[in-house]
């Protein structure tokens, strides 16, 4: 009888890393490969309790959603954090982790598993990533993530350029942040190197450049929460279903979608920029507001 194979999918803890990770462990599981994600207490708890009761009931027969502890302390073994039986059934193969948590890859090459890193976001980022300490070390960024000289970077002719100050870790309202979000982006270099594939949430005929560019990267996208409607999107909050009424009296192609995401700092000035440039489209706006 042929053993089935199991994966560990293991997402960093913030809204756009456990979306697409999610996603990607049910295209996994419709090969009939068994999946557990392993999330912070946090997270799973914000899962949970965003998950319809149907839901929850249907993700436990493709997708196994388990919780380790949010702070572990130094005498702590990280293995601990995954539940691994003992019998052969259910001997992991292969460890899928988050571009940034590359500590869980060198956990699995210890155990001798496969080792594959996510990253969740477009392929560009992957393709600065390698020049980054070099780029620190000719004083273009120092060694918090500052700029020091705001240029452009050209990697190929074939690619757009970068500015300097269009980095996602680039925040000059809080430095210490910007400090965590650098050093975090520069252990993603130390993560590609341990794992044995780099999967991407892109597809080869949108970035064709970019893909033959980045060594060993096997698109995997795109990773759409519409892919599957009858399963878990991952979300961390219950769907607010109150504009749904709205959108559908609008016209197609009339409603502008903004998205800033989870980290973005706006200046007053800039936020009034951003609502006037909204205004002048003629375009439907819903604005929505979180509380936290």
């Amino acid at each position: 009888m042929t053993k089935q194979a199991h994966v560990v999918v293991v997402p960093y803890p913030a809204q756009g890393h456990v979306v697409p990770l999610l996603k990607l462990s049910h295209k996994i599981a419709d090969y009939g490969i068994k999946v557990t994600v392993v999330n912070t207490e946090f997270i799973h708890a914000k899962i949970m309790s965003a998950m319809p009761d149907h839901k929850d009931e249907e993700l436990k027969n493709r997708v196994r959603l388990v919780s380790i502890p949010d702070g572990l302390g130094p005498g702590d073994d990280q293995r601990d954090g995954v539940k691994i039986g003992q019998s052969e059934e259910k001997m992991i193969r292969c460890v899928i982790a988050d571009a940034t948590l590359g500590w869980i890859l060198e956990v699995a090459e210890e155990m001798g598993i496969e080792q594959a890193v996510v990253w969740p976001a477009g392929p560009g980022g992957l393709l600065i990533l390698p020049h980054l300490p070099k780029l620190v070390e000719l004083g273009v960024f120092d060694m918090n993530g500052t700029v020091l000289r705001n240029e452009l970077i050209i990697l190929s002719k074939d690619v757009p350029a970068w500015s300097t100050t269009e980095f996602s870790w680039y925040n000059t309202s809080d430095p210490k942040l910007q400090k965590i979000f650098f050093e975090n982006v520069l252990s993603i270099n130390q993560s590609i190197e341990l794992s044995t594939w780099l999967l991407c949430n892109t597809f080869y005929e949108l970035n064709p450049p970019i893909c033959q560019l980045v060594p060993k990267m096997l698109p995997v996208g795109p990773l759409l929460t519409s892919d599957e409607q009858r399963h878990s999107s991952g979300s961390l909050r219950l769907q607010d279903s109150t504009c749904w009424n709205w959108l559908n009296e609008q016209p197609i192609g009339s409603v502008v979608y903004v998205a800033f995401g989870s980290t973005t700092v706006f200046s007053q000035n800039q936020f009034l920029e951003l609502a006037l440039g909204l205004e002048l489209a003629g375009k439907a706006v819903k604005e929505s507001s979180l509380a936290e």
